[in-house]
């Protein structure tokens, strides 16, 4: 061993294990490509108020996968190193939204095939998801599930429920009474409630106003819902 082996940084020696230029492209292909996941979580989304913090993490989540797989596709001993390293980590926040996981693993697999250099392939790849996941969220909307909620009272509920369950049927693409209950005692004695999970003809609500004319309804409310909760 000499002298100059003593001073011999191999950090040093590792500076350019990756080529920057590729980084660079990487990096910035990263940046775009999570953008674009942005844009189509924004146009998919259910949601009136978007997160500011969940596209944020959407763009950054592509960022790091590209740096990280940079750095293990590099070097062997430091990808093992890496795989203990992220094992501590526990993720403990919770995802209401299912759709929600699916962006997150999408900004997963960009980020790794764009470390792996297969370019053409992360962004065919992201346009072809982009669309279906456009053409399934455009199907769901006009194929929205309604909660109709009608409540009766009076001596006419039979004859009142009959006429509203015609009404609803003649009126919508498809229907299901999901609920119905009466008061036996107390001051809405005999009222009726009656629970339909429905879905509209092109939008039109307006029957909900012709439900209210019916003789004994006395309330009748349209509930938008998106059709995950039990009824």
């Amino acid at each position: 061993m000499t002298f100059n082996d003593i001073f011999k940084s191999s950090f040093l020696d590792r500076i350019d294990a990756v080529p920057p230029l590729d980084a660079a492209i990487a990096l910035a292909l990263a940046c775009a490509l999570g953008l674009f996941i942005v844009l189509i979580y924004k146009k998919t989304s259910t949601n009136v108020m978007h997160s500011t913090s969940f596209e944020a993490t959407l763009v950054a989540l592509t960022l790091i996968t590209t740096l990280v797989i940079l750095a293990v596709s590099s070097n062997v001993l430091l990808s093992l190193g890496m795989v203990g390293a992220l094992s501590i980590v526990r993720f403990r926040t919770p995802v209401k939204e299912p759709m929600d996981i699916v962006f997150l693993f999408w900004c997963i697999a960009v980020g790794i095939v764009l470390a792996a250099g297969l370019l053409f392939l992360a962004v065919t790849g992201c346009i072809v998801i982009g669309i279906v996941l456009l053409v399934f969220a455009n199907t769901r909307t006009m194929d929205r599930p309604f909660m109709l909620v009608v409540r009766c009272s009076g001596d006419s509920v039979d004859v009142a429920e009959q006429a509203i369950s015609s009404l609803v049927a003649s009126n919508t693409k498809a229907h299901v009474l999901k609920a119905k209950s009466h008061s036996a005692a107390g001051a809405d004695q005999g009222a009726l409630d009656l629970t339909y999970e429905v879905r509209l003809k092109d939008g039109e609500t307006a029957f909900v106003a012709a439900v209210c004319a019916i003789e004994g309804v006395t309330d009748a409310n349209l509930v938008s819902y998106n059709g995950d909760y039990l009824g």
